[in-house]
């Protein structure tokens, strides 16, 4: 039990849950939802849709509730969802994975980076290395790993992290290079440089590549290239997504991790203990998803596209910075000029000021590192384009002093 009350103050404090009072405190991402519902704020904060997915998707998991599929789904996960993404792996980027043993089904990416974690990680003599900022569940996951967490900042004007820090980061003593790609909170696409770098130092250190891919078919410029599909890395790299985000699902939890079937079976011994299984009727209803035509996917990435676009032409009228990104949800803004070199102040006071919430970037980098992102801001596109242009005009005020 000692172990237990250990493990879970560790993670908490490393993860800034516990309060003064030893309390769990609200994170930022609450606090600010919170705001925003007390004053009627439009919550750009939290990254979700505020639209359905796609009526086939939706049909077939009514489909599935009506005819039965209301119980324990099979541990790895339902056969034709594992054989869904082995077509969806080959169809997309050529990679071959046996649906019996190289795939498992996980309640979502966050079990799945979880389980992953807690599999392959043993203690504080392993290290993960991270780009920061990064999501935040990543640093609560290696703090109850018990590993030292490393960090290769992302700076402006790309956010793509210098070779030679990502180099020295990168030792021995490193398990896990943890890769997130298209990268929430920046919406940066990792350059083809850094992808080979991260291979090298891969090979070099005997570590494992984990991907967190969950913005895959939201990369705006260029399709999404998975570090698996690289020269010497599908050996030793763990490739994770789910279907919140591609299919505007992000309540069903649906996740699923594909790799080498001795790294599969190291982490289904761990996500076994975790939820066991999850979303049985949502599982056939993915799997229909995967199945779209080519259109459906690139409709979905060129819509959020555009609602970038709009947001970015009303934060920049507002007198933000915008850093537009390569892919996913968010768009980054520097509110620096416009009074918020304080960022985390400037997002709790926007909701009652303006009427629109945000979240500071300073919320996915550790304390020590926060300095070097104090005026920034994430706000989240993935809301129709009527929602987007209300926040936009509710920003302007922040030009007439609003």
């Amino acid at each position: 039990m000692g172990i237990v009350r250990g493990a879970w103050r560790r993670t908490a404090e490393g993860a800034g849950l516990l309060s003064a009072t030893g309390a769990v405190a609200p994170t930022i991402f609450a606090e600010i939802s919170a705001l925003a519902a007390r004053t009627g704020a439009i919550n750009l904060g939290q990254g979700f849709p505020d639209e359905d997915g796609p009526a086939e998707v939706l049909e077939a998991a009514r489909a599935a509730i009506l005819s039965g599929a209301n119980q324990y789904p099979p541990g790895r996960g339902a056969p034709d969802l594992l054989q869904a993404v082995a077509e969806h792996q080959r169809r997309w980027y050529g990679l071959e994975a046996d649906p019996e043993r190289e795939i498992i089904v996980t309640a979502g990416a966050t079990e799945a980076l979880a389980a992953t974690i807690l599999a392959l990680v043993d203690g504080p003599d392993d290290e993960i290395v991270v780009f920061e900022p990064f999501y935040d569940s990543y640093a609560a996951i290696a703090a109850l790993s018990g590993a030292t967490l490393r960090t290769v900042p992302l700076r402006l004007p790309d956010f793509q992290p210098d070779l030679e820090e990502l180099a020295a980061a990168v030792t021995d003593r490193c398990r896990v290079i943890l890769v997130n790609d298209p990268h929430n909170p920046t919406g940066v696409v990792l350059s083809p440089a850094v992808r080979a770098e991260i291979v090298r130092l891969a090979e070099r250190h005997d570590a494992i590549i984990v991907t967190d891919e969950v913005y895959e078919h939201l990369s705006f410029h260029a399709p999404h290239v998975p570090i698996a599909t690289m020269e010497g890395a599908a050996d030793r790299t763990l490739t994770i997504s789910s279907a919140g985000k591609t299919f505007s699902v992000t309540g069903w939890k649906i996740g699923w991790i594909h790799g080498p079937a001795a790294l599969i079976t190291a982490v289904l011994s761990v996500k076994q203990f975790l939820t066991y299984v999850n979303g049985g009727p949502f599982q056939p209803a993915v799997a229909v998803g995967l199945r779209l035509p080519d259109a459906f996917f690139a409709e979905a990435s060129e819509a959020l596209r555009g609602k970038h676009d709009l947001l970015a032409a009303g934060l920049r009228e507002a007198g933000f910075a915008v850093h537009a990104p390569d892919g996913g949800y968010f768009t980054v803004a520097d509110a620096t000029d416009i009074g918020g070199a304080d960022a985390g102040a400037f997002c709790r006071g926007l909701p009652e000021r303006i009427g629109v919430a945000a979240i500071p970037l300073t919320a996915f980098v550790r304390p020590e590192h926060r300095a070097d992102y104090r005026g920034l801001v994430r706000f989240a596109a993935c809301k129709r384009p009527e929602v987007i242009a209300e926040a936009a005009e509710r920003l302007a005020g922040l030009r007439t002093g609003g």
